[in-house]
């Protein structure tokens, strides 16, 4: 995480944790003049748009007392979602055994982006089984990292196989039989 980043987590973990919620993490991104500050959080009964508007009206406040980024942002605030962020060790531990996308701020082995199995979490290391070998990357090197999405099976991704119970037709879509009598 940026010291930016730590910097504000810091400023409204208390606010976030006294309405009953966990402060799962934060990003702060940049893209030309627009600033956005994305704060992401979680509950164990799941997260509601109330909770976020709570959330976001507690942080504003507490953010434009500290006034930690400068100029205007957007403010967004949500639930991580099912693709959700890893930022913390803790948080790579607690997903131990789940497919995970991970992009190192330098190459290993030529490649930046992996997608594998956490295996498990040492000290200040995250170890990622991919494609039947293990990388054990430092967390201070990991740029983002997020669980990987379920890879849905559909009938466009199974060659040669059409949906359960749907026949194929042999008329071209879109024609009619017409009767000319």
């Amino acid at each position: 995480m940026k010291q930016g980043e730590v910097q504000i987590g810091k400023a409204i973990a208390p606010a976030v944790e006294a309405l009953g919620l966990e402060l799962w993490g934060i990003e702060h991104l940049r893209q030309g003049r627009r600033v956005t500050l994305r704060v992401f959080i979680d509950c164990m009964s799941g997260v509601t748009i109330d909770d976020c508007e709570r959330v976001s009206r507690q942080v504003s406040a507490i953010l434009d007392v500290e006034d930690p980024i400068q100029g205007e942002y957007t403010l967004e605030v949500s639930s991580p979602g099912i693709d959700r962020p890893l930022f913390t060790l803790p948080q790579f531990e607690r997903y131990i055994g789940a497919e995970a996308n991970v992009r190192l701020r330098t190459p290993v082995d030529g490649r930046r982006n992996f997608r594998g199995v956490i295996e498990k979490v040492l000290a200040d290391k995250v170890a990622l089984l991919v494609e039947g070998r293990t990388y054990e990357m430092l967390h201070a090197d990991i740029e983002r990292a997020g669980l990987a999405p379920p890879v849905v099976e559909t009938a466009k991704s199974r060659p040669g196989k059409s949906r359960p119970g749907r026949q194929r037709s042999s008329k071209p879509q879109g024609s009619k039989r017409v009767n000319t009598r």
